[in-house]
């Protein structure tokens, strides 16, 4: 596996483990797939919960909700080069 698919599987398990999706697998979610309304069909308040799992998680600052997060947020595939990006060492 390479860093970027570890990381991937990692925020799955976080997707799964924050939102306590019990009747999902992370191998289930797909890295594309979108994650909000068709896809996944998680809510704002999952949105939420997942950014301070994300926080806690690696580190990141993230700011008030906007189009750009937005689009950070729409898939497992986008979220793990957002957190490459700017997550801090917490190990």
């Amino acid at each position: 596996m390479t860093a970027m698919s570890d990381l991937e599987a990692e925020i799955k398990r976080l997707i799964v483990s924050a939102l306590k999706l019990e009747d999902l697998s992370p191998e289930e979610i797909g890295t594309d797939e979108q994650l909000f309304g068709d896809g996944l069909g998680l809510d704002s308040i999952d949105g939420l919960e997942l950014g301070i799992a994300l926080r806690k998680t690696y580190g990141l600052k993230i700011e008030t909700a906007n189009d750009e997060l937005r689009q950070h947020f729409a898939t497992v595939g986008a979220l793990a080069r957002f957190v490459a990006a700017n997550r801090e060492v917490v190990r």
